[in-house]
């Protein structure tokens, strides 16, 4: 599972919403543009521009659904947006982003999602790890 703290400025984003608690109030974006600019690190767009982004034909509106409920929605789809099993304190600013880049609506992620031909690769990888160390031990 991967872990939304662990992208790119989430962390800091964090830290600093546990200092000034105000930072996660959602009509606090104009007063912090940390949070802005750690969407744009962590997803390539802000949370403003993810927030006024036309949505495609037959969206969920997951974006606006309460927090436990985007929780149990990201578990599903691989993510943790938790931190020591509560939900992050800025995951009101981080969900839109998330949701479009992970859908591949908008935005992108710092890494690139797990392909089978990946892991096809690593398992045949292995295995042959595996034969060779076999191999090297018959013939000692």
């Amino acid at each position: 599972m991967r872990r939304l703290i662990d992208l790119p400025g989430i962390a800091d984003l964090e830290y600093k919403a546990l200092l000034k608690p105000r930072m996660a109030d959602l009509d606090a974006r104009a007063a912090f543009p940390d949070i802005d600019e750690a969407c744009r690190v962590a997803f390539g767009l802000s949370a403003e521009e993810a927030e006024s982004l036309a949505r495609p034909a037959g969206w969920d509106g997951i974006e606006d659904k309460p927090i436990p409920k985007q929780v149990a929605q990201f578990e599903a789809e691989g993510w943790d947006v938790t931190n020591k099993g509560k939900p992050l304190r800025m995951l009101d600013h981080l969900a839109a982003p998330l949701w479009l880049a992970a859908r591949g609506v908008a935005g992108s992620l710092p890494f690139k999602p797990d392909t089978q031909e990946e892991d096809d690769q690593d398992a045949q990888m292995a295995r042959l790890a595996k034969e060779a160390s076999a191999f090297r031990k018959n013939k000692a």
